[in-house]
């Protein structure tokens, strides 16, 4: 029975695109720029994600990674800035404040508090996320946080999740499930960590990697689901909370 869930935050409980479109348009604007389109969007988002996949194998640090997509993304789009770092700043202090629910998250972690042990699992930056759980009132739901830059270690390796595993106890096979929307971080990292695997993916991509999928969903509301399927039903287990050990 699945008793455990793992979530990410951006593009699973969070819609990360919306909340960085308004933080890119906003952080332009305040250097002059005010013709962001939806290619330029769309350009820095593919730098974005291949920053962070690099950060996820090691190749650059989470410095390199913040301030290395904008020098990258400014060189592409032949802009000037007058200081990258401090646009990467107000960038991330943005992400904090401008966030978009997804798919009525916050409703269905309130429907499974209580019923499941919850936590978040994600790599972005620590006042960032400290600050999208504590305003999205997602945080109220959650039984913990893990966050990367204040556990030294980055999805999808095995020091994040032994992290995890020695403040919330190490789960018995099949009862804790990670639910993400990336491959190389959440379902890597669920692999690795001898977890059952949700991949959340509601544009319909191709899993042409060699990572283990156990259930594939395109709404994150398919979790209450699964965990019937596993046998934690609605008015079954119920948590005192405490961790289990």
């Amino acid at each position: 029975m699945i008793d455990t869930i793992l979530w990410d935050i951006d593009d699973t409980l969070l819609d990360f695109q919306r909340s960085e479109a308004c933080g890119i348009r906003a952080c332009l604007a305040e250097i002059g720029f005010h013709d962001c389109d939806e290619a330029m969007l769309s350009r820095y988002s593919a730098i974005n994600r291949r920053h962070w996949e690099a950060l996820e194998r090691g190749e650059l640090t989470k410095p390199e990674v913040l301030v290395g997509r904008f020098r990258c993304f400014f060189e592409t789009e032949k802009l000037a800035c007058p200081d990258v770092e401090a646009f990467n700043s107000s960038y991330e202090r943005k992400l904090g404040e401008i966030f978009f629910e997804n798919e009525r998250s916050l409703e269905l972690c309130r429907r499974l508090k209580g019923r499941v042990r919850q936590y978040v699992v994600t790599n972005g930056a620590l006042e960032v996320q400290r600050n999208k759980l504590k305003y999205s009132g997602l945080g109220d739901c959650m039984d913990g946080a893990f966050i990367s830059d204040e556990i030294g270690a980055e999805k999808p390796t095995m020091g994040f999740f032994e992290s995890v595993f020695a403040q919330i106890g190490r789960p018995e096979p099949g009862t804790c499930m990670i639910v993400g929307d990336s491959l190389t971080s959440d379902m890597r990292g669920g692999n690795n960590a001898g977890l059952l695997c949700c991949w959340y993916n509601p544009r319909g991509k191709e899993n042409t990697s060699d990572v283990r999928i156990d259930y594939e969903i395109r709404s994150i509301w398919e979790v209450e689901r699964l965990l019937e399927k596993s046998g934690n039903s609605p008015a079954g287990l119920r948590w005192n909370g405490e961790d289990k050990r």
